[in-house]
This record gives C-alpha cells, structure tokens and sequence, in this order.
C-alpha cells in the first residue's frame, strides 16, 4: 500500500468512528442536562419527586462511562474503539431521564412497559456488538449471551430502583408485580437484540 493510500484508508477509517463518538458525547450532555435541571432546578415537579433523581445524578453518567472505561484499560489501545456499541449502551440513559422530563410515566400507561423493552433492546444491541466484536460465534450463543447480560442488567436494575425511590414511597404495594414484569420486558428486549445481532453477523459472514 502507497503512502496515500494509507493516510486515505485512515482518514476514511476516522470519518467512519466520529458518528459514533459523536453520538456517545451528545447523549452524555443531553442527559446529565436533563438530570442536573431536575435535581437542582425542577426537583419540586410532579414528575421528578420522590424518582432518586439526587442519586441519578451521580449514578448514570458514572454507569454511561462504565464500558467506555473498561474497554479503555482491558483492551489493546490500539484497536479503534467500539463507538456505535458505546452509543447504543448510553441511549437507554437519556430516553428513561427523558421520559420522566416530559412525564411520559405518569401520562401514558403503557410508557414505562414500552421503555423495559425497548431500552434493554438498545442495552442489548450494544453488548452484542461488543461481544462479537473480533470473534466468530454461533448463532445460538450469540442471542443467548446477549438475552442473559441483559436479564442480569434486568434484576440489577430493579435492584437498584428498589433502593432508589421503592421502598418507603407511594410504589411499594405494586412493587412486586412491577418488578416481575419489567424484568420479564427487559430480558425479552435483550432477548430481540441478540436475534438481531446474530442475523446480522451471519448476514456479514455470506
């Protein structure tokens, strides 16, 4: 290869990264915006009282950076980051912030089923790109590792919102029903998501 060619296949290479990059430090800025006007300017709002969001503060761009970091200091620095599996683990962040800013739980029933599902969806695209990152799979482990990260990520969550702003409030006596099915709509989005992810590596692999 040419010298040109070269710095031609690493220009194209670095245009390929930055919408990734891109997207992951604008769903950061929008959704630490988001917390920081709920926890110190609106915190009196309906939609904002007794949800943790002090906590949420603290906790969500801590988690948002999680992978990021860890791949930084387990990975060989030289290999391009995963920017588009990055994205996808950070967008559930911003859409349940986003949901509570425009009361989207408490004016639409079936908003907070819908985001169970969707958002482990999202969580689960990007543990399937990280997971077949570099490394041929099957099919049938690909969408098993993926649907069990994410019901893990599932009980983690529910966990934590227990801790957060369950117990001692308003949600206790619906809690345990709740709980089971958000824990049964995350894993069956995580679940989707590894269908989708080992389609589309057998779809690379033709």
């Amino acid at each position: 290869m040419t010298e040109r060619g070269a710095v031609t296949q690493e220009r194209t290479s670095k245009d390929v990264r930055a919408p990734g990059a891109v997207a992951g430090a604008v769903l950061l800025v929008l959704t630490v915006g988001q917390l920081l006007v709920a926890t110190f300017l609106a915190g009196d709002l309906e939609q904002f009282e007794g949800k943790g969001f002090g906590a949420r503060l603290v906790l969500y761009p801590a988690m948002m950076l999680a992978v990021p970091v860890i791949w930084w200091f387990v990975t060989d620095r030289r290999e391009d980051p995963p920017w588009a599996a990055f994205a996808w683990i950070m967008l559930p962040f911003l859409v349940d912030v986003t949901g509570n800013t425009l009361n989207l739980y408490d004016s639409i029933a079936w908003w907070d089923d819908a985001n169970h599902f969707v958002n482990w969806l999202f969580l689960g695209l990007g543990s399937g790109l990280l997971i077949t990152r570099g490394r041929a799979r099957p099919k049938g482990e690909i969408v098993l590792l993926v649907a069990g990260i994410g019901a893990i990520m599932a009980i983690f969550w529910e966990v934590g919102e227990y801790y957060a702003f369950i117990r001692g409030g308003t949600e206790l006596a619906t809690a345990y029903t709740d709980t089971l099915g958000d824990e049964v709509l995350g894993t069956l989005g995580a679940l989707t998501a590894g269908v989708i992810i080992s389609w589309r590596v057998t779809t690379q692999r033709g």
